[in-house]
């Protein structure tokens, strides 16, 4: 038995298809919202008001745990720390301890690439063994997360596999990849024709595919990887690429990178602008040495199924 919590969000949904197509049993959970039919068992559970999760994780073989608060654009909580805390850290801890009550076999953490930072300067890729210097309070939760399920994967004796991937995208992404995608698809020119910089980021179907390596492979037991999709693209070919694929024109034009930063940060919208025009680069090498794996879908055949299928459920959501 698997156990997926976060079952019905933007990765959690795309795993349990992927796990019933080779027809695994799945467990899975979520606090709301719908998670595909052929699941095994769909638990309606909020795994942070719960304080026993034993029963969950009895019969479990492995947990590919996705839920959590994720960074959220003009966060309204009072206390942002303390909310992602509880979400990312706290229930993190309370599952784990269940899971090793429950001798579950193999923990499997999604983490963030924000874990070791947010950019990259010329010639710099991140790696499994670059020094941890997250910035955002999203980022820091996630990196507690991780020191704490080390120690208990360790005292407990159970398997850990700890996932940073960069930003994964999809025609169903949410966040700042969405807004770019609606973007695009508007027409409107995009002054991002002069920026030159390298993004790592990750296909949802590639992200899948490493997730079911990790659920499987012997060697990837008490592993931390640092993936991507294996090949690095900047902003104006992303661009490019997403209107290809929803047959649109390429709308960008020439504009100082500089005066671009002064206008994101007029607006307070600095980690779009990261994301936008400085470069984030990591290395997968571990994982293809390691597990021997490689991303299935190229970075050119995702981004251009991306906008494809992104024109097509907006298309659906007018009726047309």
């Amino acid at each position: 038995m698997i156990l997926v919590t976060g079952a019905s969000g933007f990765i959690g949904t795309a795993l349990c298809v992927m796990l019933i197509t080779q027809q695994s049993s799945v467990r899975a959970v979520s606090r709301s919202g719908e998670v595909p039919g052929e699941v095994t068992e769909h638990v309606r559970l909020d795994l942070e008001s719960s304080d026993d999760l034993d029963t969950l994780c009895a019969g479990v073989d492995t947990i590919v745990h996705l839920a959590g608060r994720a960074h959220i654009l003009n966060d309204k909580s009072d206390d942002p720390v303390t909310a992602f805390n509880n979400a990312n850290v706290h229930v993190v801890t309370k599952l784990a301890q269940a899971a090793i009550q429950q001798r579950v076999r193999r923990f499997i953490f999604l983490s963030s690439i924000g874990v070791i930072g947010s950019e990259t300067s010329e010639g710099e890729e991140f790696s499994e063994n670059s020094i941890c210097l997250p910035s955002q309070h999203y980022a820091v939760s996630k990196k507690n997360a991780e020191r704490e399920l080390i120690q208990l994967a360790k005292d407990g004796n159970m398997e850990l596999v700890i996932i940073r991937p960069p930003l994964v995208y999809a025609g169903g992404a949410p966040g700042n990849f969405r807004r770019l995608m609606s973007l695009v698809r508007s027409g409107i020119p995009l002054p991002l024709l002069s920026v030159d910089n390298r993004r790592s980021m990750i296909a949802l179907e590639n992200l899948i595919d490493f997730i079911q390596t990790c659920i499987r492979h012997p060697l990837a037991a008490n592993q931390t990887f640092v993936i991507s999709d294996g090949k690095d693209l900047a902003t104006p070919q992303i661009i490019q690429l997403l209107a290809d694929g929803m047959g649109r024109p390429h709308r960008l034009f020439a504009f100082p990178v500089s005066l671009i930063g002064i206008g994101f940060s007029v607006i307070n919208r600095k980690t779009m602008y990261s994301q936008l025009c400085k470069s984030l680069v990591v290395s997968s090498t571990k994982a293809r040495l390691l597990l021997g794996w490689t991303a299935p879908l190229s970075p050119e055949k995702a981004l251009a199924a991306a906008g494809r299928d992104f024109v097509s459920r907006y298309d659906d959501n007018l009726g047309g």
